[in-house]
């Protein structure tokens, strides 16, 4: 295979657009993943009678570990070869959900889910990082949009393609579906890309590889467990100032590094660092939503696994309509106002969505979903490309990769923040009056094990209890969502540069192109 490190080494080779669809199908099966197992969660919850708690733990392991290793897996893909660690990634990823789809417990789900954010942390930056060694500037852009949207196809895809395999199979079917997609992956990759690298590229720190990994993943745990365990728990408390100790180790050393792997010094650019805080906030809001929405429309409103997808496209419409909408928009009105009023408009969908009672039934859901939408649409899209045009040209790379990795911490967060919100409330309001004491305590882990109780013991109450305790309990976390987002809209209304100064620095340094707006 040939290597190659720049777009005028492979010309016009008519393969390169073949070498794109290699790349399409691996970010498809990235994006399937980010929300057919939110459909598949309430059943595994079920069948594997996970709590609360453990249900966080098989969705954030997987986020956890994408966002703690993106920046050294982008990092050695420009050093030993990006074609090479995107196989690599993709066997990885495929080696995951066979374990997923084989596991039989809690733990080797979580195991599994790590092993496939190891995968997804290499695949994502490099599919990415390959398309200028491929592609002249003049199709760059066609180029970027088209691996953009193989990802962005994932997402409401998902959600169907999950509830319909969890109608007909078992649960490990939403693992299965990606050996097909990811082996596909593999062999277009292995016929049509060619190989690329950067040797001159930072080398992998790895004291600050482990930083990152070890202080997110002591932070999760902490927020996860305080429900439960209490927040004045000792272990508790020692795990967010481990978190908190290895974290600020982590800013010190990257300060200090002459190359550093993760720029903290990007943060000091106006625009960057807020279109930052609005693009992680917005990952903060949807990922935590896309976890609490699940067991409500299956357990309280009482629809099926491919019911609960379909019911959840509104959401995904309204946000790849408002997507597509964002450009033409910023284009007239300048970013500032279209972040801020999108900000507004997901705050707005939040407090509106907090007013959902257990009868308020599907349609006025599907209502406050496609308002929400909507609001990540027009925000996200143009804080992300807000973000990477603020940057110098030669700190593009690191900036792009500091956006991505605070994406992802902030949709870790989310689902473990709003999820511990959600569980506490939850477990404080549910009504076991009469209930034994095993069975009170197993009805207290999730909305779903207080059906499967209340299906045994013939309690029509405790079931209309769990029901009414969920719903206050996702109410709460709505309201954290609707606050969260004024606040954000006010901050960018703010701070964030007006259109003369983004005119300005857009034209005082080259464009940097927002492939990373695919949501």
């Amino acid at each position: 295979m040939v290597t190659v490190t720049n777009a005028s080494e492979v010309g016009r080779d008519p393969r390169r657009w073949w070498a794109l669809g290699a790349l399409v199908a691996s970010m498809l099966t990235l994006g399937f993943d980010m929300t057919i197992l939110n459909v598949a969660l309430p059943t595994m919850a079920r069948d594997l009678g996970a709590t609360t708690g453990e249900q966080q733990w098989m969705a954030d392991a997987y986020v956890v570990v994408f966002a703690a290793l993106m920046l050294p897996a982008g990092l050695l893909g420009d050093r030993f070869g990006r074609r090479r660690m995107l196989i690599t990634g993709l066997a990885v990823f495929l080696a995951g959900s066979l374990v997923g789809a084989l596991a039989g417990g809690v733990e080797a789900v979580v195991a599994a889910r790590a092993v496939m954010g190891v995968g997804a942390a290499l695949v994502t930056p490099l599919a990415l990082s390959v398309l200028p060694s491929l592609f002249a500037p003049e199709e760059r852009t066609k180029a970027v949009g088209i691996v953009s949207a193989g990802s962005t196809l994932g997402l409401p895809l998902g959600p169907i393609i999950g509830g319909w395999l969890l109608n007909h199979f078992w649960w490990g079917s939403v693992f299965l579906i990606n050996l097909p997609m990811a082996a596909l992956g593999i062999a277009a990759c292995v016929l049509l890309l060619p190989e690329t690298r950067d040797p001159a590229s930072p080398t992998v720190d790895t004291v600050s590889t482990a930083l990152t990994a070890t202080g997110l993943g002591t932070l999760i745990y902490a927020i996860i467990e305080a429900p439960t365990r209490g927040w004045g728990d000792p272990l508790v408390v020692a795990m967010f100032a481990v978190a908190a100790v290895l974290i600020t180790a982590l800013v010190l050393r990257e300060r200090k590094a002459s190359r550093p792997m993760l720029d903290m010094g990007l943060l000091a650019h106006r625009g960057f660092l807020f279109n930052t805080l609005a693009a992680t906030l917005v990952m903060f809001v949807l990922s935590g939503l896309m976890f609490v929405l699940p067991p409500y429309l299956q357990a309280v409103l009482g629809h099926d696994a491919l019911g609960t997808g379909v019911r959840l496209l509104p959401m995904m419409g309204g946000l790849m309509v408002a997507a597509r909408a964002a450009q033409p928009v910023v284009a007239r009105f300048g970013a500032r106002a279209v972040v801020s009023a999108g900000l507004v408009v997901l705050a707005f969908a939040a407090l509106l969505g907090s007013r959902t009672t257990v009868d308020s039934g599907y349609g006025f859901t599907a209502l406050w979903l496609s308002v929400a939408g909507a609001g990540f649409g027009f925000s996200i899209v143009p804080a992300m490309s807000g973000a990477l045009g603020t940057l110098p040209s030669d700190r593009a790379g690191s900036g792009s990769g500091l956006l991505m990795t605070l994406r992802q911490v902030g949709g870790a967060i989310g689902i473990a923040l709003l999820g511990s919100l959600l569980a506490g409330a939850f477990r404080d309001r549910l009504d076991v009056t009469g209930l034994p004491a095993s069975a009170a305590d197993t009805a207290g882990d999730s909305v779903v094990a207080a059906h499967v109780i209340a299906e045994k013991t013939g309690s029509a109450h405790l079931a209309a209890s769990a029901d009414a305790a969920y719903v206050h309990g996702m109410t709460l976390a709505l309201l954290v969502c609707g606050i969260a987002a004024l606040v954000s809209a006010l901050l960018a209304a703010a701070f964030l540069p007006g259109t003369a100064a983004a005119r300005s620095a857009g034209s005082a340094r080259p464009a940097v192109a927002p492939h990373e707006a695919d949501a």
